[in-house]
């Protein structure tokens, strides 16, 4: 129950929930036929996935902060990580997500679509949406990727300020097992951010001149799939 564990239980649950979103249905059509989705069930698979990716981010944030403190200050960790702490970062972590989905997801579901209605993709994503759309969509996207941006890299942020600090502190141990106890509880951690960061950076958040259906697509399977099965893997083993 320490909070260290307290975080990754949340993120296993968000891994869940966020898996369960995209993959059932993405299996249903792959062994179907006919492979349709209602306008409503698009959007509220929208809307959970950009909730529960938001708070996955957020989540990340938080648990290089709590490894910040309990390597470079252990003697305050008690204190400054307290239970009543933890459940609030972890509640302000789930209240941001649900509010950023409902920004993106509501400038979304005012875009017309009258013309095609393939989406080009396993699951409902904003990008492929954007492409469907039969009006001009600059302004939308260019507004969906200011606050993912301000999502991901304030929180990439957090996560390499923490990590200097981290490893700061670990450079200068003199203990050998003390160094060596210390990166083994951040490598887990770094591995899970480096696979998830990579491949959401790369999709929401290089030029739209670049963009690929066919390249997003393969990027997407890692972070909607890949990543939520290999994360409590990843844990467990480093644990």
């Amino acid at each position: 129950h320490t909070p260290m564990y307290f975080f990754l239980a949340n993120l296993s649950f968000v891994d869940v929930c966020y898996s369960s979103t995209i993959t059932p249905k993405m299996l249903v059509d792959l062994l179907s036929e006919k492979k349709t989705i209602s306008f409503a069930g698009c959007f509220l698979q929208l809307y959970f996935f950009i909730a529960l990716a938001t708070t996955e981010c957020i989540l990340f944030g938080l648990m290089a902060y709590d490894r910040y403190v309990a390597i470079c200050n252990p003697l305050l960790y008690p204190l400054v990580m307290t239970r009543t702490v933890c459940l609030k970062m972890a509640a302000g972590a789930f209240a941001a997500g649900l509010l950023n989905s409902m920004v993106h997801t509501s400038y979304i579901s005012r875009l017309p679509f009258c013309s095609s209605n393939v989406i080009h993709h396993f699951f409902c994503d904003s990008p492929p949406l954007f492409k469907l759309s039969c009006s001009d969509t600059p302004l939308n996207e260019s507004i969906i990727s200011t606050f993912a941006g301000v999502n991901m890299v304030g929180t990439l942020l957090v996560i390499l300020t923490s990590y200097c600090y981290i490893l700061f502190s670990i450079f200068r141990m003199h203990s050998g097992e003390g160094r060596h106890k210390a990166f083994s509880t951040c490598a887990s951690h770094l591995t899970a951010i480096i696979l998830f960061y990579s491949t959401a950076i790369y999709t929401y958040l290089r030029p739209t001149s670049s963009y690929s259906l066919g390249q997003d697509k393969v990027a997407s399977v890692f972070y909607t799939v890949v990543i939520p099965m290999l994360n409590p893997l990843i844990y467990s083993l480093r644990n």
